[in-house]
């Protein structure tokens, strides 16, 4: 007897030459790696040239913080001039340049094959860059991580590879990309598999880690070694203050609710607008410059800001305003549809929420001696990470900006219970919530196939119905109408040969079909059935034994033994399967009565 186990050992061989082809991706990852440097650099240049050129009127590559330009009353005007620059890209470039780059990229892996067209590659840092240069509050971050994933893309799209290695050499990207901007290479790719990949697998794990360092490395000789922020001695307060730590998480889980609740709400608000979508930056420009105007910190990407708030350089009102200003700035300018990234502007944000709580909460109960260098450090990767769903990412991040054990277990709690407040209060994340628009479901929890924890020796049926391959179609009828148990309680029979081997399979539709080919029911069951079917082995997974169903149309299946291919050991129907997900999913929501309980029970009073 044959059988074609095509699928029976498809998973394997699929496993098999995802090893082969690995050094392959890694080498690309390697390539990726240095170009996203490069990118990040370029686009970083770009952005500061174009600030310098419209803040100073100077043609400089030299830093200069947009915040202490000189252009009076023209700051009204500049961010809408960039906002209609950013509206004629989008409109006759590419819309996908809107927006701040992660949903982007995230919607590629998840729904386009982890395809990112050439043009949005183009156009998105060139957007970031007039955006921000003129003004805009935005970071580069996101965009740089959906650049650099979408070198990966480009890069996987002109080779022949499969949508699963594009994905790979795509968070590759997007990791060094994040690797290049922060020198954070472990948050990088923590950061990947968090809100793109939503797996582990050494597949793309492997490329990754390597895209990663490289990116870092060339991050070294391109920018230097000095960190994005620089943070003097801290003082974590551990474990006295942990109980503050715990009030910040909540604090900073609610700022992430209502920071992302208002940025859709003004989404929504203005394609309510009578008037074309091109417009929209426009409007957001000059809301942003009325601002800009009473608080200049707003203005730019605002890593001088962050760094005196990390460093406890700003007095508790200017916190406060920056605080407010900030997030209404992003509110308006981001919601109206333009291209800049949520990382820098939210840090900034959430940076000045925990030095505010350090200097209130001194300043009410001096025994705290909580460090707002401490409390703006937490809170600023807790803000961002709850309000992404990356908290993983973020306690790493924090962790890797100071290099001080001191921070984690601080880190750990602000973060985990300002993710807490998301998780209840929000259905989706800052970055799903826009692809949920689009009716795009996005799973974020990191869990393995339950089908592949089940084995097909665990739910089959170990007592089949067999008949033998001579009895005919009339015998078989006549045992059914009798009621025969042992015919009746499946919807398959497992056809023998004289030898008691598997011969083939023999289903209720095959006995309607035999009758009508022939109503006296003459013909053999072995005849009427499926001779050679597809067979399953009891150590095969679930998961590998659907595919196999669906690829050739049956819902039934024989289980051989793999040693000895027609020596029968059970049955496996569509039904076992369901249940045994089913029985799974149960255990996330159905309690055991537990042993207290059961003690109270058995012991009333």
């Amino acid at each position: 007897m044959s059988s074609d186990h095509s699928f029976g050992a498809g998973s394997s061989m699929a496993a098999d030459s995802h090893r082969r082809r690995l050094p392959l991706i890694c080498a690309l990852a390697s390539l990726i790696g240095i170009i996203a440097a490069f990118a990040a650099y370029g686009l970083y240049s770009l952005i500061t040239l174009a600030s310098n050129a419209v803040f100073y009127h100077q043609w400089s590559l030299e830093h200069r913080d947009a915040a202490h330009h000189t252009l009076g009353l023209w700051v009204l005007v500049v961010p809408a001039m960039g906002g209609l620059l950013v509206g004629l890209m989008a409109k006759y470039g590419s819309p996908k340049i809107r927006g701040h780059g992660i949903p982007e990229a995230m919607e590629a892996v998840l729904f386009n094959r982890s395809r990112i067209a050439p043009r949005v590659a183009l156009l998105k840092p060139f957007s970031v860059a007039v955006a921000i240069g003129t003004g805009g509050p935005f970071g580069a971050e996101g965009p740089i991580i959906q650049t650099g994933g979408a070198l990966g893309s480009i890069l996987g799209q002109l080779l022949q590879l499969t949508a699963s290695e594009r994905k790979s050499l795509l968070a590759a990207g997007a990791a060094a990309g994040m690797a290049a901007t922060f020198s954070t290479p472990v948050a990088a790719v923590v950061l990947a598999i968090e809100l793109l990949l939503f797996e582990y697998k050494a597949r793309s794990f492997i490329p990754l880690v390597i895209a990663s360092v490289l990116a870092t490395a060339a991050r070294f000789v391109i920018m230097g070694r000095q960190p994005m922020f620089t943070i003097g001695a801290v003082d974590f307060s551990v474990p006295s203050g942990l109980p503050w730590y715990a009030l910040l998480g909540i604090l900073a889980g609610f700022l992430a609710v209502g920071f992302s609740r208002a940025l859709y709400w003004i989404e929504d608000q203005f394609e309510r607008l009578p008037f074309d979508e091109m417009w929209w930056p426009v409007l957001g420009g000059l809301g942003l410059g009325v601002i800009a105007y009473y608080v200049p910190r707003v203005l730019g990407v605002g890593y001088g800001t962050i760094s005196d708030i990390l460093n406890a350089r700003l007095a508790l009102g200017l916190l406060a305003v920056i605080l407010v200003a900030k997030a209404l700035a992003l509110l308006v300018s981001l919601g109206s549809g333009t291209s800049g990234g949520l990382l820098a502007p939210l840090f900034t944000v959430g940076a000045a929420l925990g030095g505010l709580f350090a200097g209130v909460v001194n300043h009410l109960w001096p025994a705290a001696a909580l460090s707002p260098n401490a409390c703006a450090l937490v809170a600023m990767a807790a803000v961002f990470g709850s309000a992404a769903r990356a908290p993983f990412t973020f306690i790493i991040f924090g962790f890797e900006l100071t290099r001080d054990y001191n921070s984690i277990l601080p880190l750990m709690l602000v973060v985990a219970v300002a993710h807490g407040v998301t998780i209840f209060f929000m259905r989706h994340s800052i970055m799903t919530e826009k692809l949920a628009r689009r009716g795009l479901k996005v799973h974020q929890d990191y869990e393995v196939d339950v089908l592949q924890q089940i084995s097909v020796g665990q739910v089959m049926e170990p007592n089949p119905v067999i008949v033998p391959g001579h009895m005919t179609v009339a015998e078989i009828a006549r045992r059914i109408a009798d009621g025969d148990q042992q015919i009746t309680r499946r919807q398959a029979m497992l056809v023998t040969d004289g030898d008691g081997l598997l011969a083939g399979i023999l289903t209720r539709g095959d006995l309607v079909k035999a009758f009508e080919r022939d109503a006296s029911g003459s013909m053999t069951a072995l005849e009427a059935g499926t001779a050679h079917p597809q067979v399953a082995y009891e150590d095969e997974p679930l998961s590998w034994v659907l595919p196999r169903m669906l690829h050739h149309k049956c819902g039934r299946l024989p289980v051989v033994d793999r040693g000895h291919p027609g020596k029968i050991r059970g049955y496996l129907g569509r039904a076992a399967i369901i249940e045994a997900r089913l029985h799974r999913l149960a255990e996330d929501h159905v309690c055991d009565p537990g042993w207290l309980k059961t003690t109270l029970r058995t012991n009333p009073r």
